[in-house]
């Protein structure tokens, strides 16, 4: 793949989306599998804003059954399989506990809140419990792959779990899945996009200025280039800034009531220990559900529920911070958090529909789709869903947007594999996948263990790009090559370092980022896209100001913290 293009090939699109958050970037995919010229752009980078800001999580949503929202869960259940199956180099199961402390609490509450009702739930007993995973197990049978659910009791949750509160009297367990990386998802879902259809273009760092009868006026903000192009259809993905998105365009809507959802990575290897490898899924005494997990060899904390008015100033608090820590000292009492346990923390907007509700908890995580008219240009905004289910809704848009334009569907998505799941070994051929990609690259066993484990059958072509030159580990992070960055810069639509560091890779989040590795991928990216000096200065002091305001990162030496 070549570098974002900075220029347009084409003056005409069959459709424009605006937003390159999971539901444009899975919509552009589908729809260039329909064979549509399309062209995708973003004021930023691909899957920033809430799409890099998930719980990181592939779930049906048990808590959607207390509210009735049946069709959800089914939905939600089915394309969680379906990622299994579609994406297993990113999404793998995830054994999830939920501690129970009482046998009958929050039956009442529980049939106030299905009738509609307001309430607080703040205890789920046995009985609650026990029937919501039956009608959760039930709901997703389809193209099931995990394990049923199953209550634990007494001497055996003291085992399993011993430095857990007493309080809790049993545990249910049930299974859901984890995406590692839902950011290079987004970016793998428009690298298909565009491998499927030489009429598609993505333009990131780009905003609309203007709209007049079909005819967009683009602004490259990096470039600061002017480019004309018409469009037959818009659909308006911007999450968050669907409204303001809107406004640009001329039209004015009150879609979008967002709220703040923030996340911990800590770092505490006794929790680690003890989570062995499972999600502990838990409501806190004010009616919120919280939920610890392993994560990159941390742990991820979330998350918070708090309505926003400005998505743009949205970032993790040092309040909510100090609330998630409290929930999680509540829940294990046994061990002991603090702020110093926190490596990287990071916040997003989620695009939820606007509501009246007084507990955001309740607003529906359900999608719909508004169709406005600009002038005689249909536009198309795709309001709330969720990581999960972004095939379906991407599905179900593409749809509408073909019939507006009385196209067929001539493709279906549903088994179609996603970037490096696509040729993906099962579980008894992965050895010998990974031998293979050593000896055809002539590569250490676990440094192409450790390529498949990042991008998975595309692990091959990584490999192949950094067996062309000599490569070597870098000096402030061993675990990448040089060779491996250069690539990244060079294949995957990368225009600033914060690409790079915040979202193909896991560098931050893994707690690893520091102001000389900064310094050391911005040189190699420098080499990658001609950047001049002062563009390679600018790129480490704004990608710095980015973790330390942002994400808390505050692990390099004491010279650079005030920076």
């Amino acid at each position: 793949m070549t570098h974002s293009a900075t220029h347009l090939d084409s003056a005409h699109f069959d459709v424009t989306i605006i937003g390159a958050g999971i539901n444009g970037v899975g919509l552009f995919r589908e729809l260039a599998l329909q064979g549509l010229n399309v062209l995708l752009i973003d004021k930023g980078d691909i899957c920033t804003g809430a799409s890099a800001a998930p719980s990181r999580l592939i779930h049906g949503g048990i808590k959607y059954l207390e509210t009735g929202e049946f069709r959800l869960v089914a939905q939600s259940t089915l394309e969680r399989n379906l990622l299994l199956r579609n994406a297993p180099h990113l999404v793998k199961p995830l054994p999830t506990i939920i501690p129970i402390h009482s046998w009958f609490g929050g039956i009442l509450p529980s049939i106030k809140r299905f009738c509609g009702l307001k309430t607080r739930l703040a205890d789920r007993g046995v009985a609650i419990t026990e029937a919501g995973m039956q009608i959760y197990d039930y709901l997703g049978r389809r193209a099931r792959v995990m394990p049923r659910h199953r209550l634990s009791f007494g001497r055996s949750v003291r085992r399993d779990w011993p430095h857990m509160t007493p309080k809790v009297i049993a545990t249910g367990r049930y299974y859901d899945a984890a995406i590692t990386q839902p950011e290079r998802l987004g970016f793998e879902c428009v690298e298909d996009a565009l491998r499927l259809s030489l009429g598609c273009a993505v333009k990131t760092y780009t905003r609309v200025t203007s709209f007049h009868e079909g005819a967009l006026t683009l602004r490259d903000g990096q470039t600061g280039e002017i480019e004309h192009v018409q469009t037959d259809l818009i659909v308006n993905a911007g999450g968050a800034w669907i409204d303001r998105v809107n406004a640009e365009i001329g039209l004015s809507t009150r879609y979008i009531g967002g709220t703040k959802g923030s996340h911990l990575v800590i770092r505490h290897p006794a929790l680690l220990r003890e989570l062995n490898g499972q999600m502990v899924y838990f409501g806190t005494p004010d009616g919120r559900i919280c939920l610890a997990y392993p994560f990159m060899n941390h742990v991820l904390v979330g998350s918070t529920d708090i309505p926003v008015q400005d998505a743009d100033k949205a970032v993790c608090t040092q309040g909510e911070q100090t609330y998630m820590l409290a929930m999680l000292q509540e829940l294990f009492p046994g061990f002991r958090f603090s702020d110093s346990d926190v490596v990287y923390r990071y916040c997003g907007v989620r695009p939820l529909p606007a509501s009246r509700a007084d507990d955001p908890g309740e607003i529906s995580r359900d999608h719909i789709i508004h169709t406005d008219y600009a002038g005689t240009t249909p536009v198309l905004s795709l309001v709330g869903g969720k990581w999960t289910t972004f095939r379906g809704l991407a599905e179900e848009s593409a749809d509408k947007v073909l019939g507006l334009l009385h196209r067929k569907r001539v493709a279906s998505s549903r088994e179609r594999a996603i970037g490096g799941g696509a040729g993906y070994p099962g579980q008894k051929a992965r050895n010998a996948y990974v031998q293979h990609l050593a000896r055809s690259h002539d590569l250490p066993i676990m440094r192409a263990a450790q390529l498949f484990e990042r991008y998975g059958t595309t692990a091959n072509r990584v490999a192949a790009f950094c067996a062309q030159t000599p490569d070597h580990p870098l000096d402030t992070l061993a675990s990448y090559t040089k060779n491996e960055i250069l690539y990244v810069a060079k294949e995957e639509l990368v225009r600033k370092a914060a690409d790079l560091l915040f979202r193909r890779t896991t560098i931050a989040l893994s707690g690893a980022l520091s102001r000389e590795l900064v310094e050391e991928i911005c040189a190699i990216m420098t080499e990658a896209l001609g950047w001049t000096e002062a563009t390679c200065t600018s790129e480490i002091d704004a990608s710095w100001k980015i973790a330390v305001e942002q994400h808390g990162v505050f692990n390099a030496p004491a010279q650079y913290a005030a920076d």
